[in-house]
């Protein structure tokens, strides 16, 4: 049955490809179009949704963590393009475990070991927000922590030692109730 589906997706995504490819080299005006209105990073997040879409289709939630990656990449080189700011990879290297997290949360929604992805999405994307924030202040990328004035800095790292405090606190607990159980008690 998997086969089969697979299969038709990628019979009718041929097609499609197929019909574009004939439609813009009968009617140059489209292609013209696009080339006015779509920067060329914009195929590489459109080469992300596919990913995610042959995901969808093929019943593999796996598939949106390498999609994430792509698309997020995609958003980079698009901001890279738009601004001619290509010196901000720099700093901006440090989404892409964020992408990944982002990925493995939409994989955990999408019901791939629900629980765990999510948790880990989520810690990637906590890993990745404090790196950018590290990076970009060191490369002089942004300057939110000057900002929010003296207090910046002090500010930032309270609340990521609460994150930390808090997740341990609530990993140590649920396997202190975990140990506590019976051999004949079940979940």
């Amino acid at each position: 049955m998997r086969q089969n589906r697979t299969n038709l997706f990628l019979g009718i995504l041929l097609i499609l490809i197929g019909a574009w490819l004939v439609i813009t080299r009968q009617v140059p005006a489209i292609q013209n179009w696009l080339d006015d209105n779509f920067a060329w990073p914009m195929w590489t997040i459109g080469a992300g949704l596919l990913v995610f879409l042959i995901g969808l289709l093929t019943g593999t939630p796996g598939m949106a963590i390498p999609a994430s990656i792509i698309i997020g990449i995609g958003g980079i080189l698009y901001y890279q393009n738009a601004t001619d700011n290509y010196g901000s990879w720099a700093y901006l290297w440090t989404l892409i475990p964020g992408f990944v997290g982002v990925g493995m949360i939409l994989a955990g929604l999408l019901g791939e070991n629900t629980r765990r992805n999510l948790s880990r999405g989520l810690n990637l994307i906590v890993i990745s927000a404090v790196l950018f924030l590290v990076f970009a202040t060191f490369f002089g990328g942004i300057s939110i922590l000057g900002d929010l004035g003296d207090y910046g800095v002090p500010l930032v790292l309270i609340l990521l030692g609460l994150y930390i405090l808090t997740r341990g606190f609530l990993r140590g607990r649920s396997s202190a109730v975990n140990r506590y159980r019976g051999p004949d008690e079940t979940r």
